[in-house]
């Protein structure tokens, strides 16, 4: 039925003309004006409805008949609503399966009568759909928000383009809700951490040795807000020894970032955090290679100043924890994860407010320095450095169990050890994590386990076991690009001499066992880098990567086993990363494209390997979320920069329209949803990867998106033409765009005719409906599925 409406007597609701497209605060920001009421409507406003509301009742909506005096206006139509009635009526009647979204799974009659403006709510037209009642209900609890409770909608808010409509929630509305400050009015925020599994959810902040200042700021903001019981920690000159950052893992707490002193208002100074974005939902702190595509959606979307400020605290983390860390928490201090300092500044750089070039060549300095800093120190040293082939790999330091997973992550793995100790799976962590016991085997298990966490890609079969051994491809694209671009900087901005400020040790090169072997390291500050040695490093990892990695019969680039010095055959899209970097030359970008792009590209995108790479699940091996069929946003992006920097532009437009066709469906379909990830075979965000998908858990409106999704969709649109994008907005397939025979050339093409790609279908085949139990059958355990 149709809301009844609660406005105050005899008046008439009157609202000025405004853009009807913009964002939330515009549109609702304000008070509600009134003015006089027309006689015949102002019965309405005392409580009388003249309107017969649909019926829902078996599956029937039975609507009257329209009639002469039915509203014709040729004017934009808006709807007059009482916004609390109307949320609990939509809810009602369209939320069948109670989860607050109005999505293709409800069943309700997806039909609701709204008053017009015009006739003061007296007369109603219909609003019809999912997408247009997802939109109503978003507009809804938007506006209460803004303490409306009354509105006057715009149809076309209702209606507007999927595109448009998500591009500016993600400019106006996501990367606002995903920032974040480190400071007295952000520490609330950003202290939360759903990854704490210790119980205690009063903040604890690490402060690093040496900012004492920083140390008396935060001890000032525990004394002046003393509810938040804020814990202040100062850490030790060297905060990633192994032993010291287990020790950490029952007092988790957020680290410290950059800040900058600002007057505090009274005549003094005071401390102010630098603003930076997070990921998103259980992910509320800084991440390392998320911040670099981030950047990218917040350089697009004009917010340069933001992106600049997360290189600030890369640049920051280098100096005062040793790295740039996978994420700003305690838990986190040992391991890093793939490193795009480099283009990043660049990026931003170049975009920089061109009035102070000199002050922009400052921070562009800062910058460069911290990531030769970072190089010689993390990615050319040992452990990670392999001396025998010059490739680099992700080993982290690290004891015992990663404290941020799930508390059942590892049982089916220590649940053998336990047993044979005679212990509880509990007992056994405790006494393994606190090396009582001693397990060489599970010692090796987890070296593994922390090197697949520090490479991003956690968790797949890619890595299994084996990963920190691995000089994989993707590591040294990235590496390669660090080096040209470090040396391109040196040599284009900084006139071919870079002094470095801090003193750490150079490492050896070209690398070799021997060279590794002797214990002198030149010092940093011996002499000023120039562009040269740089590029004759780039030169040499070139060469290593074609000895090693590059597979001619295969057209393919390949992880390479540096303990069973072997290539590992599996089939990994981040071979694609190559033409990201520059490092593959015009043949092999060539055979990459016309042998091995057809691999990977399905219906919604690239996978993030082949299906015979990742092998056959079964309850006993379960998906892996960074394997087929699931598809994440860095590997568009990268592969969509890496072709058209080789000149296939077209190649790179198809991929981004699947790409956003299927974030565009998935947005119309489900209520707005931004997620981490998709299934691009299915086109669903509905998931059973190990953990989920996360951007998915939100109530009546999308808050935040996720932030390398965000980036991915505005970096994306970018990619299409003009046709392209309208095509994108009327969700059409790219079967259609394309051509089947496009399409058929995919290898995984034969699955888009047997697989069920309707959305509706996919979610009732996720939905877990409850039967009545057979108690002759033997139990079958699910929890593999979800484990």
């Amino acid at each position: 039925m149709a809301p009844t409406l609660t406005h105050p007597t005899g008046v008439n609701f009157i609202d000025e003309q405004r853009a009807v497209n913009t964002d939330a605060t515009t549109y609702y920001g304000g008070e509600e004006q009134f003015s006089r009421s027309r006689t015949y409507s102002a019965s309405f406003a005392h409580g009388y409805n003249p309107k017969r509301a649909p019926a829902f009742n078996d599956d029937l909506v039975r609507r009257s008949r329209r009639m002469s005096h039915d509203e014709k206006g040729t004017g934009p139509r808006r709807f007059l609503i009482d916004v609390e009635e109307t949320i609990r009526v939509v809810l009602e009647q369209e939320d069948t399966d109670g989860d607050f979204q109005i999505s293709v799974t409800d069943a309700g009659p997806k039909l609701m009568s709204l008053g017009t403006a015009t006739s003061n709510g007296f007369k109603t037209f219909d609003v019809r759909g999912t997408y247009m009642l997802s939109n109503l209900l978003q507009e809804l609890a938007l506006a209460r928000d803004h303490g409306r409770k009354r509105i006057v909608l715009d149809e076309a808010r209702l209606t507007e383009n999927p595109v448009d409509r998500l591009s500016r929630m993600i400019k106006n509305s996501f990367w606002h809700a995903l920032t974040r400050r480190i400071d007295g009015d952000g520490l609330e925020i950003i202290c939360a951490d759903p990854k704490n599994r210790t119980g205690r959810v009063n903040p604890r902040i690490y402060v690093p040795h040496g900012e004492p200042a920083m140390a008396e700021y935060y001890r000032k903001v525990a004394a002046d807000k003393s509810h938040l019981n804020l814990d202040v920690q100062v850490l030790p000159p060297v905060p990633d020894d192994p032993h010291f950052v287990k020790s950490l893992n029952s007092k988790p707490g957020i680290l410290a970032l950059a800040m900058n002193e600002v007057n505090d208002g009274k005549g003094g100074k005071t401390l102010k955090g630098i603003p930076f974005v997070v990921p998103g939902a259980r992910f509320n702190e800084l991440y390392n290679w998320d911040s670099y595509f981030i950047s990218l959606g917040l350089l697009v979307d004009g917010y340069v100043n933001l992106a600049k400020g997360m290189v600030d605290h890369f640049v920051f983390e280098i100096r005062h924890y040793g790295k740039i860390l996978n994420g700003s928490r305690s838990y986190y201090l040992c391991r890093t994860q793939p490193p795009f300092l480099t283009d990043m500044a660049l990026q931003i750089y170049n975009q920089l407010d061109r009035s102070d070039m000199e002050a922009n060549r400052a921070w562009l300095k800062r910058a460069i320095q911290a990531a030769i800093k970072e190089y010689h120190t993390i990615w050319v040293a040992e452990p990670r450095m392999d001396p025998k082939t010059g490739l680099s790999r992700y080993r982290p330091d690290g004891l015992g169990i990663p404290p941020e997973t799930e508390a059942t992550h590892f049982t089916h793995i220590l649940e053998p050890y336990a047993a044979k100790h005679g212990l509880s799976v509990l007992e056994f962590s405790e006494r393994y994590t606190d090396g009582i016991i001693k397990e060489p085997e599970l010692d090796e298990y987890f070296l593994h386990d922390r090197a697949v966490r520090e490479s991003g890609h956690d968790t797949t079969y890619r890595f299994e076991k084996r990963c920190a051994n691995l000089g994989t491809i993707d590591l040294q694209a990235l590496l390669y690009k660090y080096e040209v671009d470090i040396g391109t900087a040196i040599r284009e901005v900084f006139d071919d001499e870079l002094e470095l400020e801090e003193d750490f040790p150079l490492a050896p090169f070209p690398p070799s066992p021997q060279t590794y072997a002797n214990p002198h390291r030149e010092s940093s500050k011996a002499k000023p880098q120039s562009s040269a040695i740089w590029f004759e490093r780039a030169e040499f990892r070139k060469k290593a990567i074609d000895k090693y990695c590059w597979n001619e019969s295969k057209s393919l680039y390949f992880d390479y086993d540096t303990v069973q010095e072997k290539q590992i055959l599996y089939e990994s899209v981040t071979a694609f990363w190559t033409l990201w970097a520059g490092c593959a030359s015009e043949e092999q970008c060539w055979k990459l494209i016309s042998n091995s792009l057809k691999k990977f590209e399905v219906l919604g995108g690239l996978v993030s390997g082949t299906e015979e790479s990742r092998g056959k699940i079964s309850l006993d091996r379960p998906n892996r979320q960074w394997d087929y069929p699931y598809a994440w946003p860095p590997h568009q992006i990268m592969t969509w920069v890496g072709l058209e920097r080789y000149g296939y532009l077209e190649d790179a437009q198809r991929l981004a329209y699947r790409w956003l066709y299927m974030m565009t469906t998935a947005f119309v379909d489900f209520n707005g949803v931004v997620p981490e990830k998709f299934d691009a075979v299915r086109l669903s965000h509905l998931v059973d990867a190990e953990y989920g998908n996360q951007g998915v858990d939100f109530k009546m409106v999308p808050r935040e998106g996720f932030g390398w999704m965000n980036a991915a969709y505005q970096v994306g649109l970018s990619f299409l033409s003009t046709g392209m994008r309208r095509a994108v907005s009327a969700c059409t397939s790219p079967e259609v765009v394309f051509g089947a025979v496009a399409n058929q050339q995919a290898v995984n093409a034969p699955v888009y005719s047997s697989a069920n790609t309707d959305p509706l279908d996919l979610a009732m085949e996720n939905l877990q409906l409850s039967a009545p139990r057979d108690v002759t059958a033997s139990p079958t355990s699910t929890s593999a599925l979800s484990s």
